[in-house]
């Protein structure tokens, strides 16, 4: 499978060659919206707090005796029929974490950049050098290739001029491979992404991720993955 490069004046610059078992996978819509809800779970501090009766202050003498005052009866003005009362079933910190397989999350991610090549959406171009920190620099290049919409700039490695000149334009985000997933890929309308870092991010999700154990691994003399 072919991916067509452009060179940073919006030119072809010939085309990768790539593996289709990775760039060419059909969408899982299940799976990838596993994966985004526990993206957005996992995002979540799960720090809220309420008070039952039991943690409201005051409240420690019954409000008016039992009988004959022709009011409903009550023992705690920190009930929770009462203003500033203690809260039912309200919400306590709890952790939202929500974990996924390591080939699950491998997997949503192919089937994600694989949709983006089928929408024509991801542009593979030969190098970013002409980005030397400057906002200007960044939006010269995204006008060569007629990017307007939001923008996942892809780099094989951490690039300092590159998310310099990315930092101050709000629909412009930067990654270095390594880090890309499927939730980034699908919160932007457009992936550009550098020719080394289709090639590098191809060998890295080519592997199969082992999930015996280092110890089972080193027992049966296999080199660690």
């Amino acid at each position: 499978m072919e991916i067509s490069v452009v060179n940073q004046r919006g030119q072809a610059a010939g085309t990768v060659e790539v593996d289709e078992s990775i760039f060419d996978v059909p969408m899982n819509h299940a799976l990838v919206h596993q994966l985004v809800v526990s993206y957005q779970a996992n995002k979540r501090q799960g720090t809220h707090d309420t008070k039952t009766r039991g943690e409201v202050s005051g409240g420690g003498r019954k409000p008016w005796i039992q009988k004959h005052t022709g009011r409903a009866r009550q023992g705690s003005i920190r009930s929770p029929q009462w203003r500033h009362g203690g809260t039912v079933f309200g919400p306590h910190p709890r952790d939202y974490r929500q974990d996924m397989p390591k080939r699950m999350r491998r997997l949503a991610l192919k089937c994600a950049i694989s949709e983006k090549i089928r929408q024509g959406t991801l542009v593979c171009v030969d190098s970013l050098d002409t980005l030397d920190g400057k906002t200007r620099s960044m939006v010269s290049l995204l006008g060569a290739l007629g990017i307007s919409s939001s923008v996942l700039v892809v780099t094989a490695d951490s690039n300092t001029d590159v998310v310099r000149s990315g930092h101050n334009l709000k629909q412009v985000w930067t990654l270095p491979v390594n880090q890309l997933n499927a939730h980034e890929l699908l919160r932007r309308s457009t992936v550009l992404i550098t020719r080394d870092a289709l090639e590098k991010g191809g060998a890295l999700w080519s592997a199969n991720p082992d999930r015996r154990p280092a110890a089972v691994r080193a027992a049966n003399g296999e080199e660690e993955a």
